[in-house]
């Protein structure tokens, strides 16, 4: 059917090409790794892209700095920051572009090229944004940050006239509003709806701008009723709802690029999950957390947590869904450690598992796994072990399946595609179809598009001297720039939240 025609193929593929490639800092490149670069040189460029790196004190210690510094010019020291030796030696003559300071600063190109080469800025609040935004050490600063100590240099010290220049700034983005609090506790009716909502808005703007919503929620109307619950049906009824909330929270906080706290959510559901005695959740909680393993390059756990929801599955009735996900996780586990077979054979599996029938209901606490689910992770699988044919008619299947309201689901499968025409030497084709992803995402607030898009930039690069390309990459580089500063913002809008709730739940 969808895989099963793929597993004679894979072998051949994983023989072919064996020269090895090297990243710039010297590390083997996978045979599949089309960047030119290791994982975690790709994950320090997308970083880079998204927020300035820390850098040491001696980066500082320039002429051109000192001479932007005595000038008490902002847009000199955001020259001499992008211009210095450090990173001309690695982004070339030009060092870092205009075009990412930009996007740090929630400005455009044009603003920063404006504040580089016209008079000096004045405004307070404007200067101080610049100053920690590019982590300029305090004592090189001449005027004052508000609420800490002066600053100096050499004895110097400058009052800076706060109304000089009209602060420059960006509309506050709308963001969607929780479903109405104080639900009731009884029969779990009120949660399940809440859930069933959060879920409804999550497919369709992501986590980034529903993360700290759930939090608050979660922190005003569930908290607050764990205290005092006995373990009667209605305890275990109030726990297994905290359970899938906090694990809905752990998905959005992953989404929002917070890895650390969906790590913390996903491990407080498996606890509240035990007293609630949901077997389900608690299955597709460890799914969750295979799932979340794989993102952070550690598929021997993401095995192991998928084999521990098998066990657990199989000490009762049979739930197709979730045995054909746990399946799917552990193929992605032996597709990263390059075991073809072992990886083809498990996705033949979960294929045969979703086809059988279900001997109980389906908890209302976890979310469906579908053919088109299963298409998504097969196409990730064979993608990784090179059969590009096959990954094409994985992430076809998954556009067809997922209609225009799934939107974050149907993107990742048009990226998946994408990344599939640009091996294949298609990328005109590739072009289309991540026009469509920039159109049909705009409102997404999810990191994981964002450093999807990112990867793509990176495997266009090369084709840019092709008018469709060069074009695409335009449009390319000004989607991410308003994208970049929508997740900048919106994580400085709940970080407090989700700090608070790593430690409360």
């Amino acid at each position: 059917m969808l895989v099963r025609d793929a597993a004679s193929k894979v072998r051949t593929i994983m023989d072919a090409n064996r020269s090895a490639r090297y990243c710039r800092c010297g590390t083997r490149l996978a045979r599949d790794n089309k960047s030119g670069q290791c994982a975690p040189c790709q994950a320090k460029a997308r970083d880079f892209i998204i927020q300035p790196p820390e850098l040491p004190d001696d980066f500082w210690d320039t002429d051109q700095f000192r001479d932007a510094f005595t000038a008490q010019h902002i847009g000199h020291v955001s020259r001499a920051y992008r211009k210095h030796p450090q990173h001309i030696a690695v982004y070339g003559k030009d060092g870092v572009p205009q075009g990412v300071v930009a996007g740090w600063l929630g400005l455009t190109q044009a603003q920063i090229s404006r504040i580089e080469n016209g008079a000096p800025v004045r405004h307070l609040d404007s200067l101080t944004h610049w100053a920690r935004t590019l982590r300029i050490p305090e004592h090189l600063l001449w005027f004052k940050l508000p609420g800490e100590s002066p600053a100096s240099s050499n004895g110097r010290t400058a009052e800076v006239e706060r109304a000089a220049i009209p602060q420059q700034a960006r509309p506050r983005p709308v963001l969607l509003q929780a479903p109405s609090l104080g639900l009731p506790l009884g029969g779990g009716n009120g949660y399940a709806s809440a859930m069933q909502s959060f879920r409804a808005a999550d497919r369709q703007v992501g986590g980034g701008h529903l993360y700290a919503t759930v939090v608050k929620y979660l922190q005003a109307e569930v908290a607050p009723r764990m205290f005092g619950v006995d373990h009667g049906s209605d305890g275990r009824l109030a726990f297994t709802a905290a359970a899938a909330l906090t694990e809905m929270a752990g998905w959005m906080a992953h989404d929002a690029g917070r890895d650390q706290a969906a790590e913390q959510h996903f491990a407080r559901s498996l606890d509240l999950v035990k007293l609630g005695h949901d077997r389900q959740l608690g299955v597709h909680i460890l799914a969750s957390m295979s799932h979340l393993a794989h993102h952070q390059g550690k598929p021997a756990d993401a095995i192991q947590y998928a084999r521990r929801g098998r066990e657990v599955l199989a000490r009762g009735p049979r739930l197709p869904e979730l045995e054909a996900r746990l399946l799917a996780m552990q193929a992605r586990g032996f597709a990263a450690l390059r075991r073809p077979d072992d990886c083809t054979q498990l996705l033949v599996e979960a294929e045969r598992a979703l086809e059988a029938q279900p001997a109980e209901e389906r908890s209302p606490w976890v979310s469906h796994f579908d053919e088109g689910s299963l298409a998504n992770e097969a196409a990730r699988c064979l993608r990784q072990l090179g059969d590009l044919t096959q990954a094409e008619r994985q992430a076809e299947r998954v556009i067809e399946l997922r209609p225009g309201d799934r939107t974050r689901s149907r993107a990742f499968g048009q990226l998946i595609l994408v990344t599939v025409l640009i091996a294949q030497g298609r990328p005109d084709e590739a072009c289309a179809v991540a026009q469509e992803v920039l159109d049909a995402t705009q409102q997404l607030g999810s990191y994981l598009v964002i450093q999807q898009l990112l990867d793509l930039r990176r495997l266009l690069e090369p084709h840019r001297g092709t008018r469709v390309v060069a074009e695409f990459l335009g449009c390319l580089d000004e989607a991410l720039r308003e994208r970049m500063w929508l997740y900048q913002w919106l994580t400085q809008d709940g970080r407090g939240d989700g700090t608070a709730l790593g430690e409360k739940w």
